[in-house]
């Protein structure tokens, strides 16, 4: 077992160098925690001891640590944020009639001193020495007594004493089905600083960015809980629990009221835990050795889809492996706990109470942003629609395939496409370079990330081809995996398998609200030819692919080449094509001629496969009438 570990740890210390990027460079941490949870007031106290190495070319005199508990605390940012929103998450408030009208009321505002979450902080070291520290919210402002100068090492030591909220969103405790503990979130971590600098955003609302590192956590609690959560049990054949070898004899002093128990994980950037005292432990071997882990509550309404999910999550893994890369870890851990469904390293926290359809797709796409965020660890803070629209476009293809509807769907994404288009219309889309935190309302933030995200991903595959979109996932995930890349690194991975230029995608999909919306303008006859007309009104240029459909019954591609992209895609369909020149996108329309009449014409229709976000589907047509 400790052979198998350093190998594994040696391992994924090699993946973390492989950011191709010139001059790349990722902070590094190595924490150890030694933690004991009172079952009884949902309190605990911990050590800390973190080992963090200064791998930038910049001398550190502060650093700063999340203290996420502290937003569940009336008056916080968070609280503050549901009171002025105009529609706050439904998980967080309470919605009442009062004299006549419609009142929502944050749930964080009535918490009482013994709901509320909080993290306090004591003795803080650095090296052995008292250091000055200053809590702001949910964020720990540190002045160290010595710079960490570039290469260097310094040891951060601290005690901290925590209270477990009564849970409003995620992270807490007696969640509304039942699970005691919902420890996400739970203790002092480090922020990130990277090329951009700090990332010491304070907890409002979603999404974290974290610093990679090892992961050393002993947890004592109740021994009538079992656990499940981030890394490697060390100590399984002492715990018992279902975690033991098979055929072996739990040795622990069954007179004790406590276990400890110890993970550890190697090169991940958060650690999370749940336990309760009536979760039910499976563990299946899914591909590749890795062991899933099911912990779930013993609900007999329940039971059946739970035991039905297993098989389908290690066909999840093998769906995901085979298209995206290969799962590096050994073990993932699907928790009953938490409000609905959100990731974390090595385990996801799910609502349980749902049909069997739904708890398969929520497991999709919460294991799918193990390679989305747990892997590939972009910033979703600031580049939430790389971590939820890329994640929500690979599981859409996984339920596909793993759990396929009645009838064949010719555009997995449709559902994306049409939440897009609804929110254009609306007028209230701001651009996917917006901070996570900064969007007026939540509805702009979950089809921008969610939905827009997606279609950054499906509509790639219309302008360089679908083959071409799957090489690039795998060679994105090869490049990227275990660093922090970020929008550009998604762009060049396409550009280096496709060989287009793809810098007006980016900039106009992710930095503007730009539109697509191109028309088919006029169809004219000209002498015995027939003259075709295009329009594009909105400012995002694209290729265009034109099918014209004839009387006899042929079918013809047009394709007009974006002259951006200084690239032509291969023919993605099974007709015969005829590459017109390129479409400027300094002329408004486009002109060319048919080498038939109009009258042997019986439709033309731009973008047959309905991957190209036009907004206005009503002027993509002509038909003969």
């Amino acid at each position: 077992m400790k052979k198998i570990f350093i190998l594994s740890l040696f391992t994924f210390i090699g993946f973390a160098q492989n950011n191709p990027n010139p001059g790349y460079w990722q902070q590094h941490v190595d924490y150890k925690m030694d933690v004991k949870m009172d079952v009884k007031n949902y309190q605990y106290n911990g050590s800390q001891e973190l080992v963090y190495t200064n791998n930038s070319s910049d001398t550190l005199n502060k650093v700063f640590y999340h203290l996420y508990n502290n937003a569940f605390q009336p008056g916080s940012e968070m609280d503050v944020r549901l009171q002025t929103i105009s529609d706050p998450d439904k998980r967080m408030v309470r919605s009442f009639k009062q004299g006549g009208k419609d009142v929502k009321e944050s749930r964080i505002s009535t918490l009482k001193p013994d709901e509320i979450g909080f993290l306090k902080i004591k003795n803080f070291k650095q090296n052995g020495a008292v250091a000055k520290t200053k809590v702001v919210g949910t964020v720990l402002e540190v002045t160290l007594n010595e710079p960490i100068l570039p290469q260097q090492k310094t040891t951060f030591t601290l005690d901290f004493e925590g209270q477990v909220p009564l849970q409003v969103r995620r992270s807490g405790r007696n969640s509304e089905e039942g699970v005691a503990l919902s420890m996400t979130q739970w203790y002092p971590k480090l922020a990130e600083y990277d090329f951009e600098g700090w990332h010491a955003d304070p907890y409002i609302g979603r999404e974290f960015h974290g610093v990679w590192g090892n992961f050393d956590v002993k947890l004592t609690i109740d021994k009538n809980y079992t656990v499940g959560g981030t890394g490697y049990l060390q100590n399984k054949n002492e715990i018992g629990h279902g975690y033991e070898d098979k055929g072996v004899e739990v040795k622990h002093n069954r007179r004790t009221k406590t276990l400890t128990w110890h993970f550890v994980a190697p090169n991940v950037h958060d650690f999370t835990w749940g336990a309760d005292n009536e979760y039910i432990h499976d563990m299946i071997i899914g591909p590749n050795n890795v062991e899933l882990h099911f912990l779930y509550k013993n609900k007999a309404e329940n039971l059946e889809n739970w035991k039905k999910l297993q098989p389908k999550t290690a066909e999840l893994l093998d769906f995901f492996n085979k298209n995206v890369g290969e799962y590096p870890y050994k073990q993932y851990s699907i928790i009953q706990g938490g409000d609905g469904g959100m990731e974390y390293g090595m385990c996801t926290l799910i609502t349980g109470n749902r049909s069997f359809g739904s708890l398969v797709g929520v497991t999709a796409h919460e294991f799918a942003h193990s390679w989305f965020q747990f892997v590939l660890a972009s910033n979703e803070s600031k580049h939430e629609w790389m971590d939820e629209g890329f994640t929500s476009f690979i599981s859409d293809l996984a339920m596909e395939t793993v759990l396929p509807g009645k009838e064949k769907v010719d555009n997995p994404f449709e559902s994306a496409y049409n939440n897009y288009r609804y929110l254009v219309k609306t007028g209230k889309e701001q651009p996917l370079s917006t901070h996570a935190d900064r969007y007026d309302i939540n509805m702009a933030y979950g089809i921008s990330a969610y939905s827009k995200g997606e279609i950054f991903l499906a509509q790639l595959g219309y302008v360089i081809g679908t083959e071409n979109l799957m090489k690039t996932l795998k060679r994105y995930y090869s490049d990227y995996k275990l660093t922090h890349p970020t929008p550009n690194d998604i762009k060049r991975s396409a550009e280096k398998v496709s060989g287009a230029n793809l810098d007006w995608y980016l900039v106009d999909w992710t930095q503007t609200t730009n539109t697509i919306d191109y028309a088919v303008k006029d169809v004219a006859e000209a002498d015995k030819n027939t003259k075709v007309t295009l329009e594009r009104i909105g400012r995002m240029p694209m290729p265009i692919d034109l099918l014209v459909v004839y009387e006899d019954g042929t079918n013809e591609i047009f394709y007009i080449p974006n002259t951006l992209m200084r690239w032509e895609k291969p023919n993605s369909y099974s007709i015969n094509r005829t590459v017109l020149k390129g479409w400027d996108w300094s002329s408004p329309t486009f002109s060319f001629d048919i080498s038939k009449a109009k009258a042997s014409i019986k439709a033309i229709v731009i973008d047959p496969s309905g991957l190209m976000a036009d907004v206005d589907l009503t002027n993509n047509v002509f038909e003969k009438k």
